[in-house]
């Protein structure tokens, strides 16, 4: 019996430290992978917010040209002092021409906010539906 004892305790050994430091090794080279596509894809998803805003307020132009013949501030069509997206990620602002023919509206990331670091910058769209961006994208279009 003694001797069956001590087959098993040699046999019953467990991970060694050069085991453990591969498996962290490795956990670590797909986490430097993980992560910043995992970042990019945050940045991908709340540019919708920014792309929301922009649609209504293009709508809301539309809307206004449609009875007034031409386009007006943000206040004229309603979105008041309220300039910010829906889930605060941008705020939005009109430049409308001096004749008021075309209009050009701007989602500008929030200040120190979760979408500063996106690369597409700021999202536009003009009366004519254009859509685009002031950055450079590495992750897809902006739109």
């Amino acid at each position: 019996m003694i001797k069956t004892m001590r087959l098993l305790d040699r046999d019953a050994r467990g991970f060694t430290l050069i085991e453990l430091m591969v498996v962290v090794a490795i956990i670590a080279i797909l986490a430097a992978f993980a992560v910043p596509n995992y970042l990019r894809y945050g940045l991908r998803a709340r540019r919708a917010d920014g792309q929301n805003v922009l649609l209504r307020v293009a709508s809301a132009q539309e809307r206004f040209y449609s009875t007034n013949n031409r386009y007006g501030s943000l206040s004229d069509i309603g979105f008041g002092s309220g300039n910010t997206s829906e889930k605060g990620y941008y705020t939005v602002a009109v430049t409308p021409a001096t004749p008021g023919t075309t209009f050009t509206a701007t989602a500008t990331p929030v200040a120190g906010g979760p979408q500063a670091k996106d690369d597409c910058k700021a999202l536009n769209i003009t009366n004519a539906g254009a859509k685009g961006s002031t950055g450079t994208t590495t992750n897809g279009t902006c739109w």
